[in-house]
């Protein structure tokens, strides 16, 4: 697992044991299409990776000129691989870990007032929660206007047209995997 372009193109990001049963990072391929339909650079964004796993969506929009990234997840090993690669990369000043579940992530974040211009969510394929997380970024008003929601999720859950002031905008598949990208009209 590597970044795929930018300032850190090529670096080696550290994965999950092979034994993790909660960690399932986001391929490059998947990571560099998800990137090609976004546009290659995020000049000066703030990018919110919910559910970080690696870090690897987080630390890339930063290779590829975001600002900053708040990587949100609850698992140890997780926050462990995320602290490890934001290092290795030397990202440290950019990157802000929250340790805590997603749900109360977002409500911090929206108490702080955060707004954000890019928000990626992958959740693990069995909590089925894109319409949750469709919830909570909308109640907590974390979607900066103009801005996009990307949801990675099985192919078995069907992701809404449209859902809490959201509108899905498109939607690529991966094998089992789903990248629904929404924005609010």
């Amino acid at each position: 697992m590597r970044i795929v372009a930018g300032t850190a193109k090529g670096r080696a990001l550290a994965g999950p044991k092979a034994t993790s049963k909660h960690i399932r990072p986001t391929a490059d391929r998947v990571r560099e299409t998800l990137f090609n339909v976004l546009g290659q650079w995020l000049d000066g964004q703030s990018v919110l990776d919910l559910y970080a796993g690696t870090g690897a969506l987080g630390l890339e929009s930063i290779s590829r000129g975001a600002k900053k990234a708040v990587l949100v997840d609850s698992d140890r090993e997780a926050l462990s691989l995320c602290r490890a690669n934001t290092d290795t990369l030397g990202f440290t000043s950019q990157v802000e870990l929250l340790t805590q579940p997603v749900e109360k992530a977002l409500g911090v974040l929206g108490r702080r007032g955060d707004k954000f211009e890019l928000i990626f969510a992958d959740p693990p394929y069995a909590a089925k929660v894109v319409e949750g997380v469709l919830d909570g970024v909308g109640k907590h008003g974390l979607l900066a206007p103009g801005g996009m929601l990307v949801i990675e999720h099985d192919k078995r859950e069907a992701a809404p047209e449209s859902h809490a002031g959201f509108q899905q905008v498109d939607q690529r598949r991966f094998g089992d995997t789903l990248v629904s990208f929404f924005r609010i009209p």
